[in-house]
């Protein structure tokens, strides 16, 4: 297991440095002009020529890049172009704003998804199975705006003009606020992701146990008197939650970064819109910091998923 462990740190290690050269190179590509972003328009050629000097923009490219990466890996992630401040904090803060999202999406998608998979394969090709896929592949259909504005008119504005305790649709937190003082806020886009994700996780658990359940272990797992509730949950669920747990981590990426217009329907501060903002006004050391750590989250995940992986099947670290 730890050769195991090394070799994917090692993969993990490689593929942040090539996603860095990436993301650096498509950062210098960006069209227009990073100084007269920050200066206006209206600021002269030798202005503008002292701001490139400043910032370092006139040196080589293979050394803006070497002195990016390493005061990336010491901490040193520079200032933000367009909000005059130190970005390490405020990256992280977002980041902390995302993955207490994330969070609370996955605690209801996940063991919600299972379970419904789990029945749907255990009723397969009955009216159940077939209203869970109905149900689901017709909700993953929305658009994620219009699933948040429709939970919005439901159980914030409807629940409030009835008198009755409602979820708040501004997911606006603020900085420092605790899990606790947050949850209520993150309820509604949480809930909103939760249907994006529902149907792959449920059709996922749902094919790979109807896959082991046709496996000869199954039969003799029953006919040794072992309860069927321990043979599906003990044994046949380990062996097919494999396929899920990849889009588990697949989608904690998205989580992080990639649930923008979710943001923007609830006005919640995450990194996905703190990325939009830095593409807008071109501030290249704040579009390389979040993609940087939304690689390294991502990066992170699949580890943890590969090391799930070998959890549950040896086979595939002894290989």
């Amino acid at each position: 297991m730890a050769k195991y462990l090394l070799r994917r740190l090692g993969f993990l290690i490689v593929t942040v440095v090539l996603t860095s050269m990436i993301v650096f190179v498509i950062t210098q590509w960006l069209p227009g002009d990073v100084c007269r972003v920050i200066l206006g328009r209206e600021v002269g050629e030798t202005v503008l020529e002292a701001c490139r000097v400043k910032l370092g923009l006139n040196d080589p490219a293979p050394l803006r890049y070497i002195r990016w990466l390493v005061n990336f890996v010491q901490g040193n992630w520079g200032d933000s172009y367009s909000v005059q401040t130190a970005i390490k904090p405020f990256v992280l803060q977002r980041l902390r704003n995302s993955a207490m999202l994330g969070l609370v999406t996955l605690v209801i998608s996940v063991p919600l998804g299972v379970l419904l998979g789990v029945i749907a394969a255990l009723k397969e090709n009955k009216w159940i199975d077939n209203a869970i896929n109905v149900l689901s592949l017709s909700v993953v259909g929305l658009p994620e705006f219009v699933t948040g504005i429709v939970l919005i008119q439901f159980l914030s504005f409807g629940l409030r003009s009835m008198g009755l305790p409602f979820l708040p649709a501004n997911s606006s937190i603020e900085p420092h606020a605790s899990f606790a003082q947050a949850l209520p806020m993150l309820i509604l886009p949480a809930i909103t992701a939760t249907l994006v994700l529902l149907a792959y996780i449920a059709r996922l658990t749902r094919a790979g146990v109807i896959e082991e359940l046709k496996k000869p272990y199954v039969r003799t797992a029953a006919l040794k008197g072992l309860p069927y509730r321990e043979v599906i949950f003990k044994h046949v669920l380990r062996n097919a939650l494999l396929p899920t747990i990849t889009v588990i981590a697949i989608s904690i990426g998205w989580l992080i970064s990639g649930i923008v217009v979710i943001e923007n329907v609830f006005n919640y501060p995450g990194l996905g819109r703190l990325l939009i903002f830095a593409i807008d006004r071109r501030d290249l050391p704040l579009i390389q910091a979040v993609v940087m750590v939304t690689v390294l989250t991502l990066t992170s995940a699949n580890l943890i998923a590969d090391l799930l992986y070998a959890y549950l099947n040896p086979k595939i670290r002894l290989g």
